[in-house]
């Protein structure tokens, strides 16, 4: 089961401070944080010299070396092993992302070089004046840059070959190139358990007060035990239980102590039925969210917007993202229902951001999506109410050729009906009219037949508002259709 982390401040009661104007259990994390430091280090050289790595001998090397408890070794080696997992897997994802950028500008290299080849074929050929299919890339000049279209194109083909150049050395280097792990100073990290009191053996905290085992090393200067008042972490809905294992990890920043609690979350009260009852499906867009709630028949009962800012500050763009979440959780829990969202993954349509666009790249970059569907599911989680991602494949053609018209929605609302639908297992056919123009395989996925369509309305010059004044796709499919069988060469 996931876990939940909550931090706050470490207090500083004035009974309990100092000549310093410190209490005496920031003086003991001051001691014992230098300490942790050196031993995680240790242990993170350590793992990644390749040596083979006996957890319970290294413990007992910890005790001997540094005058700490075994519960004290267990939290450092449980520390560095985590920041060095934590490496490793940042390698592999850096590769991976530079690999990617490397595929794409070698595919708009190749497609690139092919549009000059096919270009330069078609001017040398005879009468190409009287040419019925006409150029693919045709040959132009601009005023302004003196210079012509496939100069240009060129110069962009030169530049983007040496970028692939600097990329595939990148790739060669961090491949080979040993990793290295950094270990912050200023922080302390112990495990818990569940089979202890209060959920760990070193730190125990009884709702009121923490209560720290001073190891062997430090107890000539703090004694056996340092404490210190701590009350309990205020949330709106706590899920911090009495029981269960409690991992604490106190770290410094900004000049202050901080105090953070790792545990397995109380179960909540579930409220949201069961998807076939219906669904709240929601699409999201830069400037606003989409929302279509569909009942267990699959028809729309509900819908709206949710307008969001663009360009914000962080701090303000998360405030603004909670408030988001905290309506929609509102409407899941009028209409008791689960929220349905699209399975996004962008990592592949930002290694494609130097070859869409400007325009493109700033509006996929301008918004934090992974960071709304984090905090969206950490909200609905604490509320009882249920998730459901869903593969986001034609969502978006669906809900403008079937739902836009039909119940005078806007793009981001169709989309989301389709997605609601989607979550609850509803089959989405193509309108009747359009099937008998398309040529599909019998067998194939339902799917086959979106894909032909989305094809052809990328080809066609119609825009998005026009999806509300055509009730009939026939005469667009059938239009495409013939040419398609007319440019067809004859045997």
């Amino acid at each position: 089961m996931a876990t939940l982390t909550y931090v706050k401040g470490l207090p500083t009661p004035a009974d309990e401070l100092n000549s310093l104007g410190l209490t005496e259990f920031e003086m003991f994390l001051a001691a014992l944080s230098p300490v942790f430091h050196k031993a995680a280090c240790e242990t993170a050289n350590h793992l990644l010299s390749g040596q083979s790595f006996n957890k319970s001998g290294w413990n007992t090397h910890l005790q001997t070396t540094y005058g700490i408890s075994k519960r004290h070794a267990n939290g450092v080696i449980s520390h560095a092993q985590g920041a060095v997992d934590a490496s490793k897997e940042h390698r592999k994802r850096h590769v991976k992302t530079l690999e990617g950028k490397l595929k794409s500008i070698n595919s708009w290299i190749t497609k690139s070089e092919k549009k000059i080849t096919d270009s330069t074929k078609f001017y040398a050929k005879k009468n190409w004046q009287k040419s019925k299919t006409g150029c693919r890339f045709p040959l132009s000049c601009s005023v302004q840059y003196r210079d012509t279209n496939w100069q240009n194109l060129r110069f962009q083909i030169h530049n983007k070959k040496r970028r692939a150049y600097q990329l595939t050395k990148q790739i060669e280097h961090l491949k080979t190139a040993a990793i290295q792990t950094v270990i912050p100073r200023n922080q302390a990290f112990v495990v818990g358990s569940k089979d202890e009191s209060f959920g760990n053996q070193v730190c125990q905290w009884n709702g009121d007060i923490l209560k720290f085992r001073v190891p062997a090393c430090l107890e000539s200067r703090f004694g056996k035990y340092v404490q210190t008042k701590l009350a309990n972490f205020d949330r709106n809905i706590n899920r911090l239980p009495v029981d269960g294992s409690k991992t604490w990890h106190f770290y410094r920043k900004n000049g202050k102590w901080n105090v953070a609690v790792q545990f397995t979350p109380a179960p909540v009260k579930r409220i949201s039925r069961h998807s076939a009852y219906g669904c709240i499906g929601i699409d999201m867009n830069p400037g606003s969210i989409g929302w279509a709630y569909v009942d267990g028949d699959g028809n729309l009962k509900a819908h709206g917007q949710i307008p969001l800012q663009m360009g914000l500050p962080s701090g303000k763009q998360d405030a603004q993202i909670v408030e988001a979440c905290l309506q929609l959780a509102t409407l899941a829990d009028t209409f008791s229902c689960p929220v349905v969202c699209e399975e996004l993954d962008f990592s592949t349509k930002k290694e494609q951001l130097s070859e869409r666009g400007r325009e493109y790249a700033r509006m996929l970059s301008g918004w934090a999506y992974s960071r709304f569907y984090e905090l969206l599911e950490s909200i609905l989680s604490n509320r009882g109410i249920y998730l459901i991602q869903v593969n986001p494949a034609y969502t978006s053609v669906i809900g403008l050729v079937k739902y836009a018209r039909q119940y005078g929605l806007a793009s981001d609302q169709a989309a989301a009906m389709a997605i609601a639908r989607r979550g609850m297992r509803l089959t989405e056919n193509i309108p009747g009219s359009i099937t008998a123009y398309l040529d599909v395989k019998s067998g194939k996925h339902v799917w086959c037949l979106w894909n032909q369509l989305n094809t052809l309305i990328k080809k066609s010059s119609i825009r998005r508002h026009s999806f509300y004044a055509i009730s009939n796709w026939e005469f667009l499919v059938k239009q495409w259709s013939e040419q398609s069988v007319q440019s067809k060469p004859r045997r």
